[in-house]
């Protein structure tokens, strides 16, 4: 299927561009086909009433709106798309995507990364613990996450400059400081918060789509040495803030509606917070088909059906100590695996922790290499059995500064 087909009326995900005659003008888009819908522009030749947010040079105003308008906006934006009687004002509209540049499409407020995947987790597990047990005691009763870095989040195709610091070289006594050794990606989904919500007030499972705008694709860059012998006690931080890379294009949630899915089956009664098996709460999965290309070549596809923990419960823990949600809040599945080889969404787990490089046509690869480049792709079951494109997110490796 092509990549024009994925973009149909039934996906509609937004961005935020510039054209090369007016470059320091960016204005919010939605990509249909090859071209894309320039928002401003459209809403004010048919009079919305949404002109204002549609004008914006960022995304966070309509994510601010809330789904009320995010629901009128998007169905305006099918009436204008699909209804021949505006064909010809839509087309005055309509950019070719291969003119453009794209941007970061909204200011990211926080970021918060999981570890959703009971197939990565426990293969991490099995490398660094091979005498131990996979999971750690709170894996299937919690998600487990942490508080990333906000102000390294990074539009797809912005270089990835090699990270440094301290690591440990096994047969050291003493750290020694340089460029990290073991770079690797993580193929994950990201979810962007719209409305906002008050300190002290948890948003609970059925408030997933009231603060949810979208869902985008995004690669945590990790430095598997540095993370190695920073993370204890407090977890991640350098190996990991150096870069998150994630598609211009956001999806919205009701886009999504045919790819909704059961999440794996539970092994342990969740708390009351997190049972998302009472009726009328609906199913927390997402079937999103993903795609790992490295410098041209397939290495992995990872499933995102299998994820243990959905989404809903992630916002849901997230918020349930009382922490609020702001506008452009970013947070991601952590790395998607499946449990075949070929489904893992990291080096560090498809050559097992290095000892098994990825035998590749210009060379072996067991972490990536200076001018390496890395391209995520996903897409989703649509109405109607199409598919819906989730864009996609590129990184080039450069060396160290």
């Amino acid at each position: 299927m092509s990549d024009s087909a994925l973009f149909g009326p039934d996906n509609l995900p937004y961005g935020l561009f510039s054209t090369p005659d007016q470059p320091g003008h960016r204005r919010l888009g939605v990509r249909f086909g090859d071209d894309v819908l320039d928002l401003g522009a459209a809403a004010a030749a048919f009079g919305s009433p949404h002109a204002d947010v549609l004008r914006a040079p960022s995304l966070s105003p309509l994510l601010a709106a809330g789904r009320p308008v995010w629901q009128e906006v998007r169905s305006e934006l099918r009436d204008w798309l699909t209804d021949d009687t505006h064909r010809a004002t839509t087309a005055r509209h309509l950019l070719p995507l291969s003119d453009l540049r794209l941007h970061l499409p909204f200011e990211v407020a926080d970021y918060v990364d999981f570890y959703a995947s009971e197939h990565h987790a426990t293969n991490v597990g099995r490398i660094f613990r091979p005498d131990g047990e996979a999971l750690t005691p709170n894996w299937k009763h919690l998600p487990i996450g942490y508080h990333g870095r906000a102000g390294t989040v990074v539009v797809s195709g912005t270089p990835v400059v090699r990270p440094q610091g301290q690591r440990k070289p096994p047969n050291e006594s003493v750290p020694v400081f340089g460029p990290s050794r073991r770079l690797d990606i993580e193929a994950e989904v990201g979810f962007v918060v719209g409305a906002p919500s008050e300190l002290g007030s948890p948003v609970g499972l059925t408030g997933f789509r009231d603060h949810v705008f979208g869902v985008t694709l995004l690669n945590d860059w990790s430095a598997r040495d540095l993370q190695a012998w920073e993370y204890v006690p407090l977890g991640p931080f350098l190996g990991k803030s150096f870069a998150t890379s994630v598609s211009p294009w956001i999806t919205p949630l009701d886009a999504l509606d045919a790819a909704r899915v059961p999440p794996p089956e539970r092994d342990f009664p969740l708390l009351p917070y997190l049972d998302d098996s009472a009726e009328g709460i609906e199913p927390g999965g997402y079937d999103l088909r993903i795609t790992v290309e490295l410098n041209g070549h397939v290495i992995a596809e990872p499933p995102f059906a299998t994820m243990y923990w959905t989404a809903a419960q992630q916002l849901a823990h997230m918020t349930v100590n009382g922490a609020s949600l702001r506008t452009g809040d970013l947070y991601a599945s952590g790395t998607v695996s499946g449990p075949e080889h070929k489904q893992r969404g990291s080096l560090l787990e498809l050559t097992w922790g290095g000892r098994e490089p990825l035998a590749l046509p210009e060379g072996e690869r067991a972490f990536l290499e200076d001018g390496d480049e890395v391209v995520l792709t996903a897409w989703a079951p649509g109405p109607g059995g199409g598919r819906i494109g989730l864009g996609e997110v590129r990184g080039r490796v450069e060396p160290s500064a």
